[in-house]
């Protein structure tokens, strides 16, 4: 590793699998009101073929690009992977900066973190991408990546089975807080739940729509029986639970 390096901006380039989006308002103000002085280092990776990507600071790097800067101060790395730039990539901006959730996710496989890969993994394997809400496509990144992390990927293909088991594939079917909802009653009850039957009782009570009709109203009031926390998430699951408990002796129910 080499400190305080001086290299051309027009020698760097971006790995889109280890980077975050440019963002080329936020490159602009900063060159609008650029001071040299005051960039500090950027890190760079020095591949084994010479050529120099950016790893952090790529935002700053293209302010100078803007502001017209022919040189910039740099970390410089040597002999690391494409994964291990994107390791160092997120462990840059775990605080200041924090990528958006859908870069996070990109970088995260490109650097091969269990989370985003098991996560890539049942997303694939019901014909899945993430990133927007669509008949094929899921928007709520963060939402998938906490269930992932907090209950496992195999409640994550449970729940991504069950809403299309009830709802089949539409936009509305891959709602965040759908989804978040029967994840959290999964993840929770999972070992005592029939997914068809869940799925069943799902449909019973209306199309994906109306579940996301009934989410926003309760929630919007304050959370399920005005005694809930209030996110869409926990309104949604319970509202989950009161659709499996439904015809159901008091014995067989489950418990809040």
């Amino acid at each position: 590793m080499d400190y305080g390096v001086q290299v051309q901006v027009t020698g760097l380039s971006i790995d889109p699998q280890a980077q975050r989006t440019l963002n080329e308002r936020r490159a602009q103000k900063i060159a609008n009101r650029m001071v040299s002085e005051a960039l500090g280092s950027i890190i760079v990776s020095q591949r084994d073929d010479g050529s120099r990507y950016i790893v952090d600071g790529q935002h700053r790097w293209r302010a100078c690009v803007l502001a017209g800067i022919n040189t910039v101060i740099a970390e410089v790395h040597h002999g690391l992977t494409q994964a291990q730039e994107a390791m160092l990539f997120l462990i840059k901006n775990q605080e200041s900066h924090k990528p958006r959730a859908i870069d996070e996710f990109c970088v995260g496989l490109t650097g091969g973190v269990l989370l985003y890969v098991d996560t890539d993994r049942v997303l694939k394997k019901h014909a899945l991408s993430l990133g927007s809400t669509s008949t094929n496509g899921v928007g709520a990144v963060s939402g998938l990546l906490q269930m992932t992390e907090r209950y496992g990927a195999d409640v994550l293909d449970r729940t991504l089975t069950v809403a299309e088991a009830a709802w089949g594939r539409s936009a509305e079917t891959w709602d965040g807080s759908l989804l978040g909802g029967i994840g959290m009653f999964l993840g929770r009850w999972g070992d005592l739940i029939d997914d068809e039957e869940l799925a069943k009782k799902i449909l019973g009570m209306g199309t994906a729509a109306k579940w996301r009709s009934e989410i926003l109203s309760q929630s919007s009031r304050g959370g399920f029986r005005s005694g809930g926390t209030g996110s869409r998430v926990t309104t949604s699951y319970r509202l989950f639970v009161a659709a499996w408990n439904k015809g159901r002796r008091p014995e067989n129910r489950i418990e809040e």
